[in-house]
């Protein structure tokens, strides 16, 4: 399947990092408004330059347009793409208007093409593992969801100094224009939605609480940058989601039900570690003590936090275990390296993948068009929230989706295979016993 890019921005070299493990796709050119941009990253990684879109959309070979663009022209990208008879892979969120993503979607069926987009960690090992877990009832019935997307604070990181590999500054203006909502609630909210279904209410809050971001003029000059939304499930789950470019790093992702808990560290490292605590006497009465709270590996030994659970591979598994056939100097390797063992590994053609695969299966998207609607109006409903705050419904839903195939038929069960570390299981009847008395 043959793919064109739209916007050679600091995202694309992200996209690049994994595309040795994806020969299926073949990439036909890359076109962006900055000619000069273009022309850099189809030098460094030998691809076609597209003088214009029109000349992108008038390829007859392009398959697919991949919409790398800023959020503000999402809409206006994606529906030329449909209307030139390309099915359109699209980055976060999908538009900035329910009602424009919704006119989208209703042009792309019409047309009996595909629209669907980021986020794709979805698909991730980390959170298959997780899906799979809760399937297999490791948890018991799930009843919350605590979701933290903490992004440091910003203002402090000297974000704008950072380059990609074809010299392309982070986006720090548009970062905190589009404010951490935008860019990042959407990585939470497909995992938990898929897991639990549509949400039934939000009640949700946003406000800027760090008013000198940055020198540089922003426009608007007011976005959020801290929002927390509170979601409720027909399946009788709630979740919490919480947002910031102010406190300090945290992407812990959590999952409780009545019998245990799943946690995961982060939603952009596809094999982050997942643990399984199955809750007990001796686990939950450990916490009260502070030794056991501040030193983690201390109180692992009495089952709090659970043991890891190995991870169920995908059939792109590898694309985050190594970069290969790319242009970097031995100072660009070494990062590498460290970012993808320490800091996060995410395969962003992976979303693509997915959606080609089914495309050639000739099935429906794994992640359905409602589905994505639904993330998509979440998104919006969380970002602009305000001050003041909300208290609402959806006017989105879908039908539950289905994890892909291999995880739901995976022959590993969670539960069963769960042991209690030894001196858990030795303090049980110690723990019981002191309660008596």
């Amino acid at each position: 399947m043959k793919i064109a890019y739209v916007g050679c921005g600091f995202v694309f070299d992200i996209y690049m990092r994994t595309r040795w493990a994806h020969p299926e796709m073949e990439v036909a050119g890359v076109f962006d408004i900055d000619a000069a941009r273009a022309q850099v990253v189809g030098s460094h990684y030998g691809y076609h330059v597209y003088p214009t879109y029109d000349a992108l959309l008038e390829d007859a070979s392009v398959d697919v347009v991949v919409n790398l663009t800023n959020i503000g022209a999402h809409y206006a990208v994606t529906k030329r793409a449909l209307e030139a008879g390309k099915h359109v892979y699209s980055e976060k969120p999908l538009t900035t208007d329910v009602a424009q993503s919704r006119e989208l979607f209703a042009l792309a069926e019409a047309r009996g093409l595909v629209f669907t987009g980021a986020p794709c960690n979805v698909f991730s090992d980390s959170v298959s593992t997780m899906w799979k877990a809760v399937l297999d009832g490791a948890i018991g019935k799930p009843l919350l969801v605590h979701a933290e997307l903490d992004d440091n604070p910003v203002h402090l990181m000297n974000a704008g100094a950072v380059t990609s590999p074809t010299g392309a500054p982070w986006p720090l203006v548009e970062e905190l224009q589009e404010g951490c909502t935008f860019e990042h609630v959407g990585y939470h909210l497909v995992w938990i939605c898929a897991m639990f279904g549509p949400a039934t209410s939000v009640t949700a809050f946003s406000k800027l609480l760090v008013q000198n971001r940055t020198d540089l003029p922003l426009d608007p000059a007011d976005t959020p940058d801290y929002s927390v939304a509170c979601l409720n499930f027909a399946n009788g789950a709630a979740a919490r989601v919480t947002c910031s470019f102010v406190a300090p790093r945290d992407h812990r992702m959590r999952i409780i039900g009545e019998e245990g808990e799943l946690t995961g560290d982060s939603y952009r490292h596809y094999q982050s570690p997942v643990f399984l605590e199955r809750f007990s006497t001796v686990s939950l009465n450990a916490r009260k003590a502070y030794a056991i709270r501040e030193q983690p590996l201390l109180g692992r030994r009495f089952g709090v936090g659970g043991r890891q659970l190995p991870l169920l591979r995908q059939w792109k598994s590898h694309a985050v275990e190594a970069q290969k056939n790319a242009r970097l100097s031995a100072k660009q390797k070494l990062a590498g390296y460290i970012r993808r063992k320490q800091i996060y590994s995410q395969d962003k053609l992976l979303g693509i993948a997915e959606m080609a695969r089914a495309i050639q299966a000739g099935r429906p998207q794994p992640l359905s068009p409602d589905f994505l609607m639904h993330v998509n109006e979440l998104t919006l409903l969380i970002q602009r929230a305000g001050p003041e705050g909300i208290a609402t419904k959806p006017t989105t839903t879908f039908v539950p989706i289905k994890p892909l195939p291999e995880v739901a038929e995976a022959r590993r069960n969670y539960r069963d295979s769960y042991r209690p570390r030894l001196l858990e299981r030795l303090l049980g009847g110690a723990v019981d016993s002191l309660h008596r008395k």
